[in-house]
């Protein structure tokens, strides 16, 4: 399995790469989101172009994120009080979704995998690209009404789609999640944030630990890059301060639009 698709020790240009486009996804990740889009694809050039390294290079890719998205989540804990109620009903379908996504890509063909690659690449870059006019056509940051029964059984089916979505593949699925709670009704963004953090912890646990059942992570790359996405998580919350998400958006897009037309093409 990993033996066949992965070379046997890591090269030092290898781990150079690696750890460099983890540092760089622990930055963007802090920004405006995307990491996904530069661990991913570097994996996959490391890895090699068969399926079954494809879907190696995705459970690795989300073992060297997790650690961050734990740490936002536990920097975000004070404006989790009082929002029991908000979480509950979002939680199992967090789970079940991510479940589901994850054993499909751990269990199926690796060619499925490797078909859809480009399509979820471009998908990806288009939820990055329509951040700002997601939040604006859901008013995330805005007063709500309440939201009726109807609407947050929807907003419960809905979260089980981005689990399935983020345990299968995963990058995108923070504005997603965000513009969902703006319809619930939440107008505090540190807030909805910190929701939306813990359920992404939630759908990323899942994911990691039936990638290692399944023995799919290549634990020689995913450590260091663990630790470079880490540092690059701290250096990205001074360098947020500083730098224009947008800029960061967009050099994001406009790399996985890239490397989604590489896909397509090869």
């Amino acid at each position: 399995m990993i033996e066949s698709t992965a070379p046997s020790a890591p090269t030092l240009s290898q781990l150079v790469l690696l750890c460099a486009a983890a540092a760089l996804a622990g930055i963007v990740n802090s920004i405006a989101g995307g990491g996904t889009l530069l661990t991913f694809p570097a994996l996959t050039m490391v890895l090699g172009p068969s399926a079954a390294a494809a879907v190696i290079a995705n459970a690795t890719s989300t073992m060297a994120v997790f650690p961050g998205s734990l740490a936002s989540a536990w920097g975000y804990r004070r404006e989790l009080v009082g929002m029991k109620s908000w979480i509950m009903p979002l939680i199992i379908p967090s789970l079940v979704g991510s479940a589901i996504g994850t054993s499909l890509v751990a269990q199926r063909d690796p060619q499925e995998f490797l078909f859809l690659i480009p399509w979820l690449i471009l998908l990806a870059s288009c939820l990055f690209l329509l951040q700002p006019m997601i939040s604006k056509w859901t008013g995330i940051g805005q007063i709500h009404a309440s939201p009726s029964k109807t609407t947050r059984y929807g907003i419960i089916a809905f979260q089980f789609l981005i689990a399935f979505y983020g345990g299968y593949f995963g990058a995108g699925i923070g504005i997603l999640m965000l513009s969902a709670l703006a319809l619930m009704g939440i107008s505090d963004i540190h807030q909805m944030n910190s929701i939306k953090t813990l359920l992404a912890s939630t759908i990323n646990s899942v994911s990691v630990a039936l990638f290692i059942w399944h023995d799919k992570i290549y634990w020689s790359f995913a450590i260091p890059m663990i630790v470079t996405s880490i540092l690059g998580g701290f250096l990205g919350a001074v360098v947020a301060r500083r730098l224009d998400r947008n800029v960061v958006r967009y050099i994001v897009v406009t790399i996985g639009i890239s490397l989604s037309c590489y896909y397509f093409i090869r």
